[in-house]
Formats: structure tokens, sequence, C-alpha cells
């Protein structure tokens, strides 16, 4: 593991009177690294820049940043770079502002997932609030979905509001097809917007198909004929079981996996991908 710290290198381990020991107030972001091309940096690196806004933490100028997270990356064929901010030490003397740049090696997904619908009433499903959106440090709530979910024989979660709407899973967001539509829950309940959703619907307006942001009841899943999660460690992966209900591994998945799976070599030979701009989507 290469941790750097401020750009410096460190041995990894961390002042216990570090705000995001202490209180977990900062926030970070997770980039994959394929044979040593740190994908979709540039995105990360941009919604850090707005967690950090949202929470009051100033960050070095984001080329710098972006030059640590190729060192750190370099010379890995498969790995996780991770960006972590934190307010620094909660003495008031202490070193103030720490990014913390780390790698570590991880065993992907391969399976479909399995997700057991959990009641979320810490998450602001579509109520504002200052951090709505925000990847910070604070997952402890979403971990004790995940625990819960484990322990009922499920691989993770699926998050349900307050009022039963579906929103995201723990770490990562999710899509369905309905009526021949890719449907997702909309960035305004206060979900994250992973960079994987946003690269998903860019191929899937592409291929053609339609894509819809809304607000749905999860009752809205028995009219689903295929599922997904996205994430930077899952990447495209279909979804087996939500609660009672099975989801076959259909023809649109399999598309948006290729889809996905193109963008990556595109990543890695250098050639640019077909970009186009998640607004050509609905949202309702």
């Amino acid at each position: 593991m290469t941790v750097l710290i401020n750009g410096e290198p460190s041995d990894g381990r961390l002042d216990v009177l570090d705000s995001a020991v202490i209180r977990g107030d900062g926030c970070f972001e997770s980039i994959r690294v394929y044979d040593g091309e740190p994908f979709q940096a540039e995105r990360h690196l941009a919604r850090l820049e707005r967690s950090a806004g949202m929470l009051d933490l100033s960050l070095p100028d984001l080329g710098e940043i972006a030059g640590w997270v190729r060192r750190v990356a370099g010379g890995h064929h498969r790995a996780l770079v991770r960006v972590i901010v934190t307010r620094g030490s909660i003495v008031a003397d202490g070193p103030r502002g720490r990014v913390i740049v780390l790698d570590h090696l991880f065993e992907p997904p391969t399976e479909p997932v399995r997700l057991l619908p959990v009641p979320a009433p810490w998450h602001p499903g579509g109520v504002e609030w200052r951090l709505a959106g925000a990847k910070t440090l604070s997952y402890a709530p979403n971990l004790s979905a995940y625990r819960a979910a484990r322990a009922s024989g499920f691989d993770d979660a699926l998050l349900v509001s307050r009022e039963g709407t579906l929103l995201e899973g723990t770490t990562f967001s999710v899509a369905w097809v309905a009526e021949g539509t890719l449907e997702t829950p909309s960035l305004g309940l206060g979900i994250l917007d992973s960079i994987t959703r946003q690269l998903v619907i860019e191929d899937a307006i592409v291929v053609g198909l339609k894509v819809v942001e809304g607000e749905w009841g999860i009752d809205r899943l028995a009219e689903a004929t295929e599922m997904i999660a996205m994430s930077t460690v899952r990447e495209v992966q279909g979804v087996a079981v939500v609660g009672d209900r099975e989801f076959p591994i259909g023809n649109v998945t399999a598309l948006l996996q290729d889809r996905f799976a193109q963008r990556i070599g595109s990543a890695v030979s250098g050639q640019e991908s077909i970009v186009m701009t998640p607004s050509q989507s609905t949202r309702r």
C-alpha cells in the first residue's frame, strides 16, 4: 500500500485527534484503476470538490490532487485509489486540513447481488438540507443497513425512504427496466450523484433507450423486468433478488455492461469514449 498525506509519503498512521477519527468530519472518493489508469478521475475529483464545498473544507488545486492519484495508481493492474479529505486535528493548534490518498487491492463482486429493502429514516429522501448528495465519511447508518441485510441472508441493502420511496443502495445506485424504459431514482431525492450512474445513463441514451429519473415506491419493482446496481466497485452489476422478487440478467443489463467495459477499454488505450450529457434523460 502507498499512502500520501498532503502529497507526502506516509506510513499510514493518522493522528487520533483527526476530525475523521473523532467526528467522521470529511469527504472522500474511490477511483478504480485499470492497467495503471485512474478511471474517470476528473469526474471523481470534481465531485470531491463539490462535497468539500458543502462541508466548508478547503482543498489544494485539483490538478495537484490528480497528480497524487496518478502517483499512487501507477503500476497497478487492478486496484482502488481512495482520496479522503479531513478537517485535520480537532485541537485548535493542531494541523489543519488533510488530503489522504491511498491504494489498496480488493475483490470486485462477480455474481448478481441479492438485496433486502431496508427503511432509511436518516436519508433526506427528497427533503432539502445542506449535505444532501455529499459523499461524506459518515456511512455508519448505511453500514448498519448492510449488516442487517447480511444477517437476513442477503448480500446488501436497498434503502427505502420513510414514505416507501426507492432511494439507493448502501454504497451504490440502482436502476431497473420497466415497460422498455430504464428508470432510476432522481438526484432530487438526495441520493449520491454516482459517476457510474452518470455513465450508464449516457450509454443508455446512446443506444436508444429511454431513461426516466423520478420517484417511485417499492411496488414499482413488481413491473420491472431487470435491475442493476451501479458503483465504482460494482461497475454495472446485475441484481438477482430484491426481497422476495427475482430478476433475470436480461438483454439491457448485458448491453450496459458491455458498453461500460468498452469505456474501460477506451480509457486504458487512451481513446475517447462516446459521451452524452445526462440532461437528455427525462425527469418526472
